[in-house]
């Protein structure tokens, strides 16, 4: 009996220390707080999106003309894969990266009012017209923020130039769930 004893003793502290067992508890601990009920309103998840839109374009743009002034690889640079720190933005909001040419109006892969965006811009474009960033809601389960790259910009050059209308744009997508999982709830709501 006390062989048995001192067995599950052992046994029950060998578990306790297996620090996969601590792993799975900050997992577990991160979906409980997904879980937790949020209020929030749509003004708050547009808020949210265009606020982390602006920032990440703004880092993106940084990297990507800095790498392209270091005489970086185009082609990396122009698909992003040469963008660590954007990739990472990237992945920590849950959300994808691109960047659309005009030749993207026509492609079938994005939504329809996609499409349309990307014609009003690249119309803008072609009238020399101000450009302003925008959130489009695709469905009830993403947040796409689009935002044109300026026109003496050495990436819009560098990855569009060659086109007939020079016209780059980022298109950030943000999965409703992912923008609610990152979001604090105001605290000054009745």
């Amino acid at each position: 009996m006390l062989r048995h004893s001192l067995l599950l003793a052992i046994a029950l502290i060998t578990f306790a220390c297996d620090p996969e067992r601590i792993q799975y508890t900050d997992k577990l601990k991160q979906e409980m707080a997904d879980k937790k009920v949020k209020r929030l309103t749509n003004a708050d998840l547009n808020e949210a999106v265009n606020s982390w839109g602006e920032q990440i374009v703004a880092i993106a743009e940084q990297e990507a003309t800095a790498k392209l002034a270091k005489g970086n690889a185009a082609a990396g640079i122009c698909n992003l894969q040469d963008l660590p720190k954007t990739q990472a933005l990237a992945k920590r909001y849950g959300m994808t990266v691109s960047l659309l040419g005009a030749a993207d109006v026509q492609n079938p892969k994005l939504a329809q009012k996609e499409r349309e965006v990307l014609d009003a811009y690249l119309y803008n474009a072609e009238k020399n017209l101000p450009q302003s960033s925008n959130i489009q809601r695709i469905g009830d389960t993403l947040f796409v923020y689009n935002a044109a790259v300026p026109a003496g910009n050495a990436l819009r050059q560098t990855c569009f130039g060659k086109q007939e209308q020079s016209l780059a744009v980022w298109r950030l997508a943000f999965p409703k769930q992912e923008v609610i999982r990152h979001m604090k709830p105001k605290k000054n709501r009745p």
